[in-house]
């Protein structure tokens, strides 16, 4: 039996707070990460994030697409983004060699600093909003199921 084809079984109390909390702090967590970030570092999360994944990637550079998809966003959210971070010097737009019709974002050496200027501040804001609430759990274990339930999103 396919799990479409099992009876709906109703949430438990303990399931029911699990998942209303999960989605408490879907809507909370970026907001207060993004107000620390801004009042501590000057960098929205939205721009942070960005800049983070292009410098984890090879030769700083993604395509567009991939950088939309990296951050949750869609490919017009993406573009507004890296426009504002363009016109800051942070990022630049190259048309991709290997497919004409497509863009690549790629990190600056300002971006790059400029991350590294908003880095204490994030830190700070995931340990005080997440990492110490989270002090007595299993954080790989948590970290692998949620890995599990962004795979079937």
């Amino acid at each position: 039996m396919s799990p479409e084809d099992r009876p709906l079984r109703p949430l438990d109390q303990t399931e029911e707070a699990l998942v209303r909390a999960l989605g408490r702090v879907m809507m909370a967590l970026p907001r207060v990460v993004d107000a620390d970030m801004v009042r501590d570092g000057g960098l929205r999360l939205s721009e942070y994030t960005p800049l983070m994944f292009l410098s984890e990637a090879p030769q700083v550079r993604m395509r567009m697409s991939e950088l939309a998809e990296a951050c949750n966003l869609t490919l017009s959210g993406m573009t507004r983004v890296v426009s504002r971070l363009e016109k800051q010097g942070f990022v630049q737009r190259v048309q991709c060699a290997e497919d004409l019709r497509g863009w690549n974002a790629v990190l600056t050496e300002d971006g790059l600093a400029r991350l590294r200027d908003a880095w204490p501040a994030h830190l700070a804001s995931v340990r005080r909003h997440v990492l110490d609430n989270l002090a007595d759990h299993d954080l790989a274990q948590l970290a692998a199921g949620l890995r599990r339930i962004a795979k079937t999103s």
